[in-house]
């Protein structure tokens, strides 16, 4: 049974983003499949660790809830924009609230172990620079941190990155051929 989990990581309520998940969501649907969809511009929740230790912060309910949603999940799919080299606040304050020690990580005397093992993810990232310009003059850094010092360090594996771009140059076509894509990666995971 493939077990689905879209988590949307763009803080607008309607974004190309929220179509490229609609996209793969129409894609994935088939027999032997669930599908779970996050938002996380609609969750009620603080990013911000206010606590002096982190595990003593008291989880909001939709962190509870979505932490479940991870649990169930044996792939996630990761869909967001690019801004400033990296993903938006609001998705990194969710990560950071959700994928909590003893949850996603532990500590050990050899080092970090990752908690969601058997887990696959991908990351489908938008950016308004072409995805070339982004590799050759930043060397994907926010892709890289993404995939390895939280996803892979949480245990992931393996880790697929999508990245659609130029999306603010980009006509309807290409869009439309983006979404194609989406939908075909949605129905061949």
């Amino acid at each position: 049974m493939k077990k689905i989990l879209i988590i949307l990581g763009h803080p607008r309520k309607k974004s190309y983003c929220l179509s490229l998940a609609e996209s793969y969501i129409s894609g994935a649907k088939s027999p032997g499949s669930e599908i779970r969809f996050i938002e996380v511009n609609k969750l009620k929740f603080d990013s911000n660790f206010k606590e002096e230790k982190k595990e003593e912060q008291i989880l909001e309910e939709d962190l509870k809830k979505s932490q479940k949603d991870i649990l169930w999940a044996n792939h996630i799919v990761f869909i967001y924009p690019l801004w400033w080299g990296f993903m938006p606040a609001l998705l990194k304050g969710f990560i950071d609230r959700t994928l909590t020690t003893n949850f996603a990580i532990k500590y050990t005397k050899y080092g970090l172990q990752g908690l969601l093992k058997n887990k696959k993810a991908t990351i489908i990232q938008t950016m308004d620079a072409p995805p070339l310009y982004y590799k050759l003059k930043y060397k994907d850094i926010g892709l890289r941190l993404f995939k390895k010092a939280i996803l892979k360090d949480c245990g992931f594996n393996p880790i697929k990155i999508i990245k659609i771009g130029s999306v603010h140059k980009s006509t309807e076509e290409q869009r439309k051929k983006w979404l194609n894509k989406i939908y075909k990666l949605g129905k061949k995971n």
